[in-house]
């Protein structure tokens, strides 16, 4: 089995920079080991985006598991932010997958950017948002309908870089050749549903699926900064 990916980001229509990071910066196609991620980096001035890329730079030097790979990033900016005062506070979401050979996908994921995979025509959200609203929504105190309005629909409980214990949702799952996956920052998310998001992945290759969502997410107003990973597992 193959892997053929694309991946984007675009500061979007309302901020003037860009505090998401993600990797591979370039398309390609190998059958694996490969490691995608996407980090939406958050903490005033510049801070979000040096956490977001410390994340994803040492996430890709670090030999281990999805989740070891995580943990040391969330090390790296905890370290970053206390040796420096104009950096406090920051953090970063990272969600990440490693594709090896034979269509094995390995997880890791910490925050409200999120993973999904297409098959079939049917669009399924493979991670859970840590926040606030999605805790309430998993304990029946929220509708799911109640929950895309709320205030505090970004109000995190899990992110890298303010503690130096990390607790990492970590799975695996088995792939097979038609399927595609997404990951994407909060900044898609936010601005188009899930079942326009499956409408405009299907029948389009890599490269066409994140430009036509990144501009989906644009002209319901790009609130946010929008950055997109597209895989597809082929022969």
């Amino acid at each position: 089995m193959n892997y053929l990916w694309a991946a984007a980001t675009h500061t979007g229509r309302i901020r003037n920079n860009n505090e998401d990071a993600f990797a591979p910066e370039a398309s390609g196609r190998g059958s694996g080991p490969v490691v995608l991620m996407v980090a939406d980096g958050m903490g005033g001035a510049v801070g979000g985006e040096v956490a977001s890329r410390l994340a994803v730079e040492t996430a890709i030097a670090t030999d281990g598991t999805p989740a070891e790979r995580v943990v040391a990033a969330n090390r790296r900016v905890v370290t970053e932010a206390m040796g420096n005062p104009h950096l406090a506070g920051m953090g970063t979401t990272m969600t990440l997958v490693q594709l090896d050979p034979g269509a094995q996908a390995h997880f890791a994921h910490v925050g409200d950017s999120r993973a999904y995979r297409l098959r079939d025509g049917q669009l399924e959200m493979i991670t859970s948002d840590h926040t606030v609203v999605a805790e309430h929504v998993a304990a029946g105190r929220l509708s799911y309908e109640e929950a895309l309005s709320h205030p505090q629909r970004s109000m995190l409980t899990r992110v890298l870089g303010i503690n130096t214990e990390l607790e990492v949702d970590e799975f695996d799952l088995e792939l097979k050749e038609g399927d595609r996956i997404l990951l994407c920052s909060d900044g898609l998310t936010n601005m188009v549903p899930d079942e326009q998001i499956a409408s405009l992945m299907g029948s389009r290759t890599p490269e066409e699926a994140v430009w036509t969502l990144i501009e989906a997410a644009n002209r319901a107003g790009g609130h946010d900064n929008i950055t997109i990973v597209v895989v597809d597992v082929v022969q």
